[in-house]
């Protein structure tokens, strides 16, 4: 059984720092390519940020560029946002995503191209 499990969000100030973790068992890590989402209150699923199933290829969404960043870990089969510079505006519930693909990220920012998703982690960015 395929489980993603996010970690580390919570309330933080704007202009403050959370790193989410998302911890992957039941697949072969290494084998997928790895994705960020996040869906706000009334708004529909909008994607962060992927990486390539070895880490050196990224692709972020405009919104968040240059104040997040995201990696992995396979030998702890560990995907990490780092988010910086927070804003209200990335107030959301976050989640983790294994993609189908492997060294693909050119349908990295379509939810279809993800088999299996976490539950979730809520960060929250108070003005």
């Amino acid at each position: 059984q395929v489980r993603l499990v996010e970690s580390g969000g919570g309330l933080v100030q704007a202009g403050g720092s959370l790193r989410l973790s998302c911890a992957a068992s039941g697949l072969t890590f290494s084998s997928h390519d790895m994705g960020w989402f996040r869906q706000a209150p009334k708004k529909d699923r909008e994607f962060v940020a992927a990486v390539t199933w070895s880490g050196p290829n990224t692709n972020y969404s405009d919104s968040v560029k240059g104040r997040f960043t995201i990696s992995r870990d396979n030998t702890k089969n560990t995907v990490y946002l780092q988010m910086n510079s927070l804003k209200p505006e990335d107030t959301a519930v976050y989640y983790c995503a294994a993609s189908r693909y492997r060294d693909y990220l050119a349908m990295a920012r379509r939810g279809v191209a993800y088999d299996y998703w976490g539950r979730g982690t809520q960060v929250t960015v108070s003005s």
